[in-house]
């Protein structure tokens, strides 16, 4: 099957076949090999299925290389794929509030122009966090302007104990592979899964920020009766962003992580999704070796910086 075989099966590779009326060019991830048809999975998750006898050309060609990544661009996406329960803007810079919930849901985010003098920004961004008795704080991606500014007004690192967080990312393309165990998907989490994602109670404001997107997924693998794996989805654009991923303590390093990002990419491609991103501390070896392997990248990094 010009050049074709079994032992190609999970590569990347393009086939030309018979159409009615000429011929097509079918490029993904060969899913199946028998001697008289193959199956290509496109990056959308669509199958195609190829009778052998009309194939004329296939073979096997190199990962989609990464294109450059718009940070600016990302850096609103991450917020916008996870909403605050309270948002509210000053310019382009965006106020997030969430019962003081995760960093990410509880700080400044200066992306663009604040329209205003950064001083008066941040005077007023202390003031929105003061009234709901939260520290104020900027999210910042390292090396920006906006982080330069800010700092220069006084600010300090928030976290110094902390190590810096990655915003990696990566195409669709790279993760198209068959998971290795059976990912469920579901609009709305159940108490399952809110078991297998938090180690002891939920916090009370989580639901809201985890459930509030408008087009967010949440994954799990079942194993031995239970929830032992979860991860959440969420569609911008196209652009799926990960994030929620947990795996219970005895069922790690059995490739349950990898499944689940596999998973919500699957769901991701039919609704138009073309990258993907996720956010990782630096000090989480484990994790960062894990997205390495599925192809992901460094876009950029970021800390919190607080007035006191």
């Amino acid at each position: 099957m010009s050049g074709l075989g079994a032992r190609d099966i999970g590569h990347r590779v393009v086939v030309r076949h018979r159409i009615p009326g000429g011929q097509t060019d079918v490029i993904g991830v060969l899913q199946a090999w028998e001697p008289d048809s193959l199956a290509v999975r496109h990056v959308d998750s669509t199958v195609h299925e190829i009778p052998a006898a009309d194939v004329t050309a296939a073979k096997t060609i190199p990962e989609m290389p990464l294109r450059p990544v718009d940070v600016d661009q990302l850096f609103l996406t991450t917020a916008l794929g996870r909403p605050a329960v309270e948002r509210a803007y000053i310019g382009h810079w965006l106020l997030r509030a969430s019962s003081g919930w995760t960093g990410r849901g509880n700080s400044l985010l200066p992306t663009g122009s604040p329209g205003m003098p950064v001083t008066d920004v941040l005077r007023q961004a202390e003031d929105f966090y003061t009234e709901r008795g939260l520290p104020p704080q900027a999210q910042v991606r390292l090396g920006s302007p906006q982080a330069e500014e800010i700092q220069a007004c006084g600010w300090v690192d928030a976290r110094p104990e902390q190590s810096d967080v990655l915003v990696m990312h990566t195409t669709l393309d790279h993760l198209n592979d068959e998971p290795g165990y059976a990912v469920q998907l579901a609009e709305r989490p159940n108490a399952q899964w809110y078991a297998a994602a938090f180690e002891g109670p939920v916090p009370e404001v989580a639901p809201k920020v985890l459930e509030g997107a408008a087009n967010a997924v949440f994954a799990s693998v079942t194993l031995d009766g239970q929830v032992v794996a979860v991860g959440r989805g969420a569609m911008t654009g196209h652009w799926l962003g990960v994030d929620a991923i947990r795996v219970c303590a005895d069922y790690r390093r059995r490739g349950l992580g990898t499944a689940i990002v596999q998973g919500l990419a699957r769901w991701a491609g039919p609704l138009g999704g073309r990258r993907t991103y996720l956010e990782v501390l630096l000090e989480n070896a484990a994790a960062m070796a894990t997205y390495t392997r599925l192809g992901y990248r460094e876009a950029y990094r970021y800390r919190y910086l607080t007035s006191r």
